[in-house]
């Protein structure tokens, strides 16, 4: 076969590939539930559980016990229908409930020095499912390390993928490539965004050609916390909820950004202060009226931004199915792009810029500030 034949038979089925590969450390761990990884399965989805170093420690455990610890798949739905269950006292386990679909139970393993263990699982109804292991048995702890690749794949492609990664690995001897990349120019996006929003919210080389201390005091906290919002952006992706320290990484990338949206506005409304002050006393109503309105109007523009790339999207999220969760994403780059599109044409350089132009009817545009005088933030 040609090589361009393999390459059109390759791209014919390219949509078909989609995988999540994740590796996972427990050790001694007791708690009842352990989120791994979610993922969208089609009706040709696989499920590859690889563990080693798996130890059992604890109460000592007989095989039929051991039916209450394994691993499962659950919708979100389901997950409702079993928190239903458990407080109705229909169940007092999680693998008990027939909302999920179990995936391997413990009662299977061939004996109890077992420490290593392979297994693949077919999902044939499409949905949205979270990896998860539950260990109903309070005084059993586990240790273990998963490797989890779920996928929709023909096996022939999973193969080609898989000998692909294996490859790269041995070349380089790391397991990352673009995903570095993709965090770095991450981090630099959030740098840049908080700072623009910043500079421009004071006034810097529109308003005045320097900074006070009050404004650098904005970018001193802004950029550091962005540093913060980063590192745990990348712990949040690179290691996933079986971790403790997972959803305290969450909340603090949470807490991070709020505050970032939140400081970002205090040098906007500084400025409009200022031109407010400024058009009372340097006689220059009708050029303070259009640097004001002007201000105004991105002040409106910027919260508008935070509000939808930070709410509307993450409603997208929650409520879109997980076939079409692009659109949450495609609607976020958009707003995003349209910030920018008009931060850069209502702030361009210009030869002769109106906002720095005398106008002729001052007394119009005094009329006009003295209204504009009612208008709080």
């Amino acid at each position: 076969m040609s090589l361009p034949l393999v390459l059109l038979s390759l791209l014919s089925v390219a949509s078909l590939v989609a995988a999540e590969v994740r590796f996972s450390e427990i050790r001694s761990d007791g708690r009842p539930i352990i989120p791994f990884d979610e993922f969208g399965f089609t009706h040709r989805g696989r499920l590859e559980l690889n563990i080693t170093k798996l130890s059992l420690s604890g109460a000592t455990a007989d095989s039929s016990a051991l039916s209450k610890v394994g691993f499962f798949l659950s919708t979100r739905d389901a997950w409702v229908h079993v928190l239903q269950q458990i407080e109705d006292g229909e169940i007092n386990c999680v693998l008990g409930s027939d909302a999920v679909q179990k995936v391997y139970t413990f009662d299977r393993l061939p004996n109890l020095t077992t420490n290593e263990l392979n297994f693949v699982y077919a999902e044939i109804d499409a949905d949205q499912y979270t990896l998860v292991f539950a260990n109903c048995l309070p005084q059993l702890k586990v240790s273990m390390s998963v490797r989890s690749a779920m996928y929709n794949l023909e096996d022939a492609l999973n193969l080609l993928c898989e000998a692909e990664d294996k490859s790269y690995i041995k070349r380089t001897g790391s397991a990352h490539g673009w995903d570095v990349l993709f965090y770095i120019f991450s981090f630099l996006k959030g740098i840049t965004l908080f700072s623009l929003i910043v500079l421009i919210g004071t006034g810097w080389s529109f308003l005045k050609p320097y900074l006070q201390d009050k404004d650098k005091k904005v970018l001193m906290i802004v950029i550091p916390l962005q540093v913060v919002a980063n590192i745990a952006q990348v712990v949040i992706d690179e290691t996933g909820p079986f971790r403790h320290e997972w959803v305290t990484w969450k909340q603090v990338f949470l807490l991070v950004d709020v505050i970032c949206c939140c400081a970002v506005l205090f040098p906007i409304v500084w400025s409009i202060k200022n031109l407010r002050e400024a058009a009372r006393t340097d006689g220059k109503a009708a050029v303070n009226l259009m640097k004001l309105t002007l201000f105004r109007h991105y002040y409106v523009v910027v919260i508008c931004y935070i509000y939808f790339t930070r709410v509307v999207v993450y409603a997208l999220e929650t409520i879109t199915s997980y076939k079409y969760l692009w659109t949450s994403i495609v609607a976020g780059e958009l707003a995003t792009l349209a910030f920018y599109l008009f931060t850069g044409y209502k702030f361009k350089p210009e030869a002769h810029n109106p906002y720095f132009v005398i106008d002729e009817d001052e007394d119009a545009a005094t009329e006009q500030l003295k209204l504009e005088d009612e208008f709080e933030l």
